[in-house]
């Protein structure tokens, strides 16, 4: 958008003329306004800015604090145990009579069972893997294990003596093998070895990686010539019908998360070259589970009476039937991204393809309008805050392993539907001058960061007029969603700690950039044809930023690479053009995957 200022007599301020094409390089391709000949008003802000802050100093308004400074790192609920909600007994045959695989790995053999063709033909989109992603966006690098947690005892969790982890319902019970526990342990375990510095601690990490893989290939079932990671235990969920299982029993979860585990240790420079021959055999056991249909047990994957293929977390005893959990499904493809970075498999390809398909067109089913979107499409039970955090990584990282502004977009709305609330220490909120009401709400304690309580549902307990002379702030620990309502923030200390106040920019809001999406390859906004829209480029604590007003005649088009909760309204951040570095509010403009 180059600029051609000049002034404007009777307006208080400069208006700047721009005409022509609005265009960027973006993903390797050229970027232009739909408008191509849109001339466009671009106008700094009113000296006192009233009209845009009222009772609110420019300072605060325009700028972003010093601390806590930086994009929030994307956070992260624990890893879902998988068997919440169910219970493990003892397993209906003895442990010793486990149907396991014995016997070496035959590299040659697990290679040749791998299927050239697909099981059935199922609906895709034509998406396109992205392999050249950095590598934070690849799969499983978010999760690193953390050193503190490199040797778990907990309630659930265990070592044994080969060092891999085991599942037990509480302390005191027995301990089994939890393939998709195992799974992500290791996975965690290689994601802190690829950053960790101190070689003792990386050398644990590696170690603790290849036990977990040890374990599951010694323990393997090779079954319609795939290999299969049984669970050694029975298990029966007590609300969803249809998970009751007696060992051994397997899941297509386990098997795309023991996939990736396989398929990374492959790759990794601290394993020799025997082992990285055994550790791609397995991967490829493991990825032709993936290609047998549900016309036989065990399997793990099925096509829908809609033509939608499925990797069923928990399959059916009946061919076609299942959980269809959203969650679990999109675990197993991260394995799938894995195999074909490594292999350049076509089907592995083609399997995701159907997977995305599945996940995008099945969104209104996942999808709780401004609130905790569903677990499962069998099922439609609203998901936990952590659930609903991790649907809205997945898509996330659907969006980076395809380039999909669909999902990027459908990714958006569940941010906005419940963001996620813990905020980093140091958070204030800006208040302006005059009259507010705060709330008292009945949610769960501190040590779950005052989330909302099934049994509580934000009850609202007292309220409270205040009134404030000249803008303040607050220091606040959270923001969320309450129920019925819009988004609040819990006011952490001083005369009003544990009182809630509404977010409502301009006269409440959270200071700096926070819930940070960072888009790839580059999304497209559109600006509608005659509305002023004012972008703002913020400047540091305490310094007022910029502002410029944009009006064109005709639809424009520009390129943004994030969006974020920015002093409390949703932005998106241009890249290019006169409003290059400026954020733009997103009510007002049109971002693409609609």
């Amino acid at each position: 958008m180059p600029e051609n200022t000049t002034s404007h007599i009777g307006r208080r301020r400069f208006m700047a003329v721009t005409g022509g094409v609005a265009a960027a390089t973006v993903a390797g391709g050229t970027f232009a306004g739909a408008a191509q000949a849109a001339p466009a008003t671009l106008a700094s802000a009113p000296a006192d800015l009233a009209e845009i802050v009222p009772g609110m100093p420019r300072s605060l308004a325009l700028s972003l604090p010093a601390t806590p400074a930086g994009i929030d790192p994307y956070p992260l609920p624990e890893l879902p145990t998988q068997l919440e909600g169910g219970i493990v007994s003892e397993p209906s045959i003895p442990r010793s009579a486990m149907p396991y695989t014995r016997g070496p790995v035959d590299e040659a053999k697990a290679l040749a069972a791998v299927p050239n063709e697909l099981p059935f033909s199922f609906k895709t989109s034509g998406y396109t893997l992205q392999t050249d992603i950095p590598e934070p966006m690849r799969p499983w690098r978010d999760r690193p294990t953390r050193w503190t947690n490199v040797t778990p005892n907990t309630n659930q969790t265990y070592l044994d003596r080969d060092g891999v982890i085991q599942f037990r319902m509480t302390k005191t019970a027995p301990g089994y093998d939890h393939p998709v526990a195992q799974a992500q342990f290791g996975l965690g375990c290689l994601a802190s070895y690829r950053v960790e510095t101190i070689a003792s601690r990386k050398k644990l990490f590696l170690t603790r990686a290849k036990a977990q893989a040890k374990r599951l290939i010694d323990r393997r079932m090779e079954l319609r010539g795939a290999w299969f990671f049984p669970y050694p235990f029975d298990y029966k969920h007590t609300k969803h019908s249809g998970i009751d299982y007696k060992a051994p029993w397997f899941s297509g979860m386990a098997q795309g998360e023991v996939l990736s585990l396989f398929v990374q240790l492959a790759q990794c420079d601290g394993v020799t070259s025997a082992e990285r021959k055994r550790y791609l055999a397995a991967a490829h056991g493991a990825f032709a589970s993936l290609l047998l249909d549900d016309s036989r047990k065990p399997w793990a994957v099925n096509k829908d009476k809609n033509g939608y293929l499925w990797i069923q977390e928990y399959p059916g005893a009946k061919a076609g039937t299942g959980d269809y959990t959203f969650n679990g499904m999109i675990f197993a493809m991260f394995g799938l991204w894995d195999y074909y970075e490594a292999t350049g498999n076509e089907l592995a390809a083609k399997l995701y393809d159907g997977s995305v398909t599945t996940m995008r067109d099945h969104f209104s089913r996942l999808r709780n309008t401004r609130w905790l979107s569903y677990y499962c499409h069998t099922h439609r039970i609203p998901g936990s805050t952590a659930y609903h955090q991790h649907h809205i990584n997945q898509w996330r990282q659907m969006h980076w392993h395809t380039g999909s502004a669909q999902l990027a977009h459908q990714h958006d709305q569940l941010v906005d539907d419940y963001p996620i609330y813990p905020l980093r220490k140091g958070s204030v909120a800006a208040i302006a001058a005059g009259s507010h009401t705060l709330y008292q709400l009945d949610t769960k304690d501190k040590n779950y960061n005052y989330d909302w309580d099934p049994a509580k549902q934000d009850k609202q307990l007292a309220t409270k007029k205040v009134t404030f002379r000249n803008a303040t702030q607050a220091p606040v620990s959270t923001r969320r969603r309450i129920q019925g309502r819009g988004i609040y923030y819990r006011i952490d200390a001083g005369a009003y700690a544990g009182w809630w106040i509404g977010e409502s920019y301009p006269k409440v809001f959270l200071r700096g950039e926070h819930v940070t999406a960072v888009y790839r390859p580059q999304r497209t906004a559109s600006f509608p044809a005659n509305e002023d829209i004012t972008c703002v480029k913020y400047g540091p604590d305490g310094t007022t930023g910029a502002t410029k007003t944009v009006s064109f005649p005709k639809p424009s088009n520009a390129p943004f690479d994030r969006r974020a909760i920015v002093n409390g309204r949703p932005m998106i951040r241009i890249t290019a053009g006169g409003l290059n570095g400026y954020w733009a509010p997103t009510p007002q403009v049109r971002t693409d995957g609609r």
